[in-house]
């Protein structure tokens, strides 16, 4: 979700034409045919995730690493002096690569003391008409419609000395965006691309986007390797350690990752597959915050803790610096264990609370009916940000898990819940989710790198929130006017093509029922095109 900073409908097509000019003659598909379109103003993106270090994933593009092909090259399988193994961890047993595939244009050297690398993915989305007898301010629109968005990092990273025990990262990575999502990013709690975020008033400049330190301090002499990448340079890493990270960052590069459904530039691209629909995390309106956390690491399990700035409003892009009053608190639990012998398997139970200036949505309603809040605002609806109180508490919890099958066959699981008695604040409106699904290797096909998912998610609101709608109530992402309240379900697909080096392609499907949470309209169908460069 970075981009490049302002970019005329011109230019992106051009943009588009040189990523297709990097490849051999002979090797665009027909999906490399990008259209580009949208709103010529721009949208800043919520953050780029850093590419997941699954290595059976092999986004691997974005770590600049040339990969080895072999199966299996990494299981969770105890080592023979009883260390485990962390996602990334090379199996010293697995058989030797048999050929080597080039996913970045520039690989990077195996133990370097600094890292440049980038990223630019464009997606181009369109919508068909759809069913709708009314709509309102926040609506997902039932015309037909076509968006496309573009955003680019910069990640630099210096490591400050060789020692493996107690190495220090400086992270500073920049970031710039532009483009619009379909409806303004309005009318969907699973909201369908997740490069956009709904405010379309940042402007298209560059922007600091991460800046911090990460310090590991080694708590053994044993050592377990890792995927060099933008987040940790080290190759070799202490198996049991404590990390500690400070600085502004995004939440989702450090808790709830999963490596079949996080990664929105190679993987799925909605909000609620990708990340935990109802994990509200710290963020601005961008996906960034400050704050600090710490983690421990052991043979075959992780827990780790943060504390975090929260915005001032719902969705906004200012923090309110009085951690006294607005902080969200984070913690993770990972145990690294596979049902299945000799398969990776990893399973986390998330727990957040966040203390922010929010509103509650019974009192919103109770005041709008008994005509106080018409007497007092003239307000012609329930308006929550008229009952905000300053270090008001909401709290939820997550599960995910991830199994690996076969070496091509993965799945992968969510469960979200929050109290939902307090406004969606940071992230999206969804008080409850559940979501499943999976991904396969192309190796069948002679086409190793390549990846075809699906997934089904399923939203939810409690019965305050729904109330709230039904009344006209506006939250920052819905609000028809009127709700026949249904769970949204949303089901996506798609395929991503290893065209050449770092050039990945893709094409998404998205069927979204009930969109909105409103019985009354949709479904809706969602195309993307995307292209994708890792340098």
């Amino acid at each position: 979700m970075p981009g490049i900073a302002r970019i005329n409908t011109r230019r992106r097509i051009g943009a588009l034409a040189l990523l297709l000019g990097m490849m051999p003659a002979g090797m665009a598909p027909a999906q490399a045919q990008v259209r580009a379109g949208g709103s010529p103003d721009a949208l800043p993106s919520a953050p780029a995730a850093i590419p997941s270090r699954d290595p059976s994933l092999l986004p691997e593009a974005a770590y600049g690493k040339t990969w080895q092909i072999a199966a299996p090259r990494y299981e969770w399988a105890a080592m023979q002096d009883g260390e485990g193994f962390r996602s990334g961890d090379a199996n010293p047993a697995a058989s030797e690569p048999v050929s080597p595939v080039v996913v970045s244009m520039a690989p990077h050297g195996e133990d370097s003391r600094w890292w440049i690398s980038g990223q630019a993915n464009i997606i181009f989305q369109g919508r068909l008409p759809f069913h709708s007898p009314y709509q309102g301010t926040n609506s997902f629109r039932n015309s037909a419609e076509y968006k496309t968005s573009m955003v680019g990092t910069l990640y630099t990273e210096l490591r400050r000395n060789g020692s493996i025990r107690y190495n220090t990262d400086m992270i500073f990575d920049l970031e710039a965006a532009e483009g619009r999502g379909l409806s303004e990013a309005l009318g969907l709690a699973g909201f369908t691309n997740l490069d956009v975020v709904r405010n379309p008033y940042l402007g298209k400049a560059p922007y600091v986007a991460r800046y911090g330190f990460h310090q590991v301090i080694g708590l053994t002499n044993s050592t377990t390797s890792q995927e060099p990448g933008p987040m940790a340079l080290a190759p070799t890493v202490p198996v049991r350690r404590i990390e500690i990270r400070a600085g502004k960052m995004t939440l989702p590069d450090f808790f709830d990752i999963n490596t079949v459904g996080s990664d929105s530039h190679l993987q799925f691209m909605n909000w609620t597959v990708d990340n935990n629909g109802a994990w509200d995390y710290a963020a601005d309106t961008r996906g960034y915050t400050v704050g600090g956390m710490a983690e421990y690491d052991d043979r075959i399990w992780s827990i780790r803790f943060g504390i975090f700035a929260m915005p001032t409003v719902a969705n906004g892009i200012t923090m309110d610096w009085a951690f006294s009053r607005a902080h969200g608190n984070n913690t993770e639990f990972e145990l690294r264990h596979s049902f299945i012998p000799k398969r990776k398997g990893v399973t986390r139970l998330l727990f957040y609370d966040n203390r922010a200036h929010m509103g509650t949505y019974r009192e919103a309603v109770e005041d709008f009916l008994n005509g106080s809040d018409t007497a007092k605002y003239g307000v012609t609806v329930p308006t929550i940000t008229l009952h905000e109180h300053f270090n008001a508490l909401k709290y939820g919890m997550g599960y995910n898990t991830e199994q690996e099958f076969t070496d091509n066959l993965r799945a992968f699981g969510r469960f979200g819940w929050n109290e939902g008695q307090h406004e969606s604040f940071a992230y999206t409106e969804v008080d409850q989710t559940v979501l499943f699904g999976g991904d396969y290797a192309g190796t069948r096909w002679h086409r190793p790198v390549d990846k075809l998912g699906i997934a089904f998610v399923s939203d939810a609101i409690k019965r305050d929130h729904q109330n709230y709608l039904k009344l006209g109530g506006l939250g920052f992402l819905l609000g028809d006017g009127r709700l026949n309240y249904g769970r949204e379900n949303i089901v996506e697909g798609y395929y991503t093509w290893h065209a050449w080096r770092g050039v990945f392609y893709a094409l998404d499907v998205q069927h979204i029922d009930n969109p909105g949470y409103n019985r009354d309209r949709g479904p809706a169908w969602v195309g993307s095109v995307r292209a994708h460069v890792d340098f």
